[in-house]
């Protein structure tokens, strides 16, 4: 998030783009390469928080054995390469593949604290 609000203000007073624009996000274009800060903090707010809450769920009902752990730590490690890749070379497609697995290790998290908790 730093690193957006360090690139607005260089971008602003590099006259790419006019100060107005941050009011609403509305008006002139946003230069690619703040887009794509932005779009990275906006990914924080989707599925991380499926995951907060999932980590909270699975504490609360003391679902917390080495697979749980195991799946969580997983699903951190894919975010933090989802961050590297989409801040350095944003090649798609392996943002995309890394994204797949994040959810799909969300997903088997979510089916290991179930099955746990029906067991």
């Amino acid at each position: 998030m730093l690193r957006m609000v360090m690139s607005r203000f260089s971008a602003v007073k590099a006259g790419k783009i006019d100060a107005k624009f941050f009011r609403l996000n509305r008006g002139d274009e946003e230069p690619a390469e703040l887009a794509v800060q932005t779009q990275h903090v906006t990914n924080h707010f989707e599925t991380p928080v499926i995951f907060y809450a999932l980590c909270l769920f699975a504490t609360v009902t003391g679902q917390t054995g080495i697979v749980v752990a195991s799946l969580a730590w997983a699903y951190v490690v894919c975010r933090c390469i989802h961050s590297y890749v989409h801040l350095s070379s944003n090649i798609v497609m392996n943002r995309l593949r890394i994204f797949a697995m994040s959810i799909l290790i969300l997903i088997g998290l979510w089916g290991t604290i179930l099955v746990g908790i029906m067991s």
